[in-house]
């Protein structure tokens, strides 16, 4: 049975998530997350999960946006896979529909940050084709 790509949009599913996204944010309580999720989701925010044998396996947040610099593209907050579904193709499945999702939205691009010292993940970007453009700064207020 192939694995299946939906959106997150009942308290349910969001739930569901929980035990991907922490492996990506494990600062996250189960109930801000929630919250936290449900915020976003009225700002744009939308949450996709691939669940197989009745379990999410990964889970991408993303939001489609507009910018001088990129005319219309998704960005891609969070993108997870468990750990112990990891090597299965789950996230190469779920980036594709990514990129799927947002060229039928009008995208001209997708993006997305990885921390520095995540080195696994940055083969696996490159390896699907995306390029290292930007240094990404941040400054706590």
């Amino acid at each position: 049975m192939r694995a299946r790509i939906r959106l997150a949009e009942s308290h349910g599913d969001i739930v569901r998530c929980y035990v991907v996204m922490v492996e990506l944010r494990p600062h996250l309580e189960p109930a801000a997350y929630v919250e936290q999720v449900v915020r976003q989701q009225a700002e744009g925010y939308r949450l996709a999960f691939l669940e197989e044998a009745g379990m999410p396996q990964a889970c991408a947040g993303y939001r489609i946006s507009e910018s001088l610099n990129w005319g219309r593209f998704m960005y891609v907050d969070d993108l997870a896979t468990l750990s112990s579904a990891r090597s299965r193709g789950f996230g190469a499945e779920l980036l594709h529909w990514l990129e799927a999702e947002a060229r039928a939205v009008g995208c001209k691009q997708l993006h997305l940050d990885s921390g520095v010292q995540r080195f696994s993940a940055h083969r696996f970007y490159l390896r699907e084709r995306m390029d290292i453009i930007a240094h990404h700064f941040a400054l706590k207020l």
